[in-house]
């Protein structure tokens, strides 16, 4: 490879373009909305954000494009499986809102070793809302995914004293009180769960949430935060209660507040999370507590964090690869 070469770009790789979709697809995304679209050129491939699968407690878009962040990080993944290196432009154009990056390709090195072990761990990646294992995390693992958040822009904090960690859970059991009351959050939550048994691509299946749901604190383990109740009474839940507390709790943060830091916020999280998954360890997600920007500000401010927090992280190791569904490429390409 000449350096000429190294700096010009090159075109899509011929047959290759639902194999860059659909593992871009492997994102992790609030209630499994999958709200992304793609469109493949010849030279360049583009991604928009698809408002019809926004939740209505998400009037801005935030955790809308928080989800198409880390889709983006996980099509730069893909592209590096292939060889080439992914250049990428955020909000190309604002008179556009819906189109989000536009991605070009350029030749490079292969993968590193690093890479591969994430593509070949996106498959059993999950957000883990069962029972962790007992134990630490591995040893280097939680530097290793603070380096991945700073890669992409954000900041992993680690929640380690003890009285931080109980501020942090005052505030998120008192905002889910509030809103497990809220008809349109549990109007949203009926929408986007299955039934055992479905055949739906998308929204959380019922493997993945428990028959109860999280919303007692006598009934919930030690050391979990609270979880959304996905059940909401209906039985329709299969995980199982209990289980060790979290190894780690962590708050993912940006500088700042706005449509790129959302961007940013998505990509190092599926950079984190495919990272941890390699060492088989995964992560209760909680954005909920989030959605509003006032409640950001709290525990921005109560626990002193260097910017505006955008998810919530409890980390503990697993054996499962139960990975919900996703929706083929042929559903996502962008007319």
């Amino acid at each position: 490879m000449t350096e000429d070469s190294a700096h010009q770009d090159t075109p899509i790789p011929a047959g290759q373009a639902d194999y860059l979709i659909a593992t871009a697809a492997r994102a992790p995304s609030v209630h499994n909305t999958q709200p992304w679209r793609f469109k493949v050129t010849q030279d360049v491939i583009e991604l928009y954000a698809d408002p019809r699968r926004k939740l209505r407690v998400d009037p801005a878009g935030r955790e809308m494009l928080i989800s198409c962040g880390a889709a983006l990080f996980g099509l730069r993944l893909a592209i590096r499986s292939l060889g080439y290196k992914p250049v990428t432009e955020l909000l190309p154009d604002p008179s556009r809102g819906r189109l989000l990056a536009r991605v070009r390709l350029r030749r490079s090195v292969p993968a590193s070793e690093a890479e591969r072990q994430m593509l070949t761990a996106l498959p059993h990646r999950h957000t883990h809302r069962g029972p962790f294992m007992a134990g630490l995390l591995p040893e280097g693992l939680l530097p290793g995914l603070q380096h991945d958040a700073l890669a992409e822009g954000a900041t992993l904090v680690h929640v380690a004293q003890a009285l931080s960690y109980q501020q942090l859970e005052d505030i998120v059991n008192a905002v889910g009180r509030r809103q497990d009351l809220d008809p349109v959050a549990q109007a949203e939550v009926r929408r986007w769960t299955r039934a055992v048994g479905t055949a739906a691509r998308d929204g959380v299946p019922a493997q993945a949430f428990e028959a109860q749901g999280f919303p007692a604190v006598a009934g919930r383990p030690r050391g979990r935060l609270r979880q959304r109740d996905f059940d909401l009474g209906r039985s329709l839940g299969a995980l199982t209660a209990g289980g060790p507390p979290a190894a780690a709790t962590a708050v993912l943060v940006t500088p700042a507040d706005g449509r790129a830091d959302w961007l940013r916020a998505g990509q190092a999280l599926h950079r984190l999370l495919a990272h941890a998954a390699t060492r088989w360890v995964f992560a209760s997600l909680h954005s909920q507590p989030l959605e509003a920007a006032a409640i950001r500000s709290e525990i921005q401010h109560r626990l002193k964090l260097p910017g505006t927090p955008q998810m919530l992280l409890q980390l503990g190791m697993a054996r499962t690869t139960q990975a919900t569904a996703r929706r083929p490429p042929e559903e996502l390409m962008e007319p």
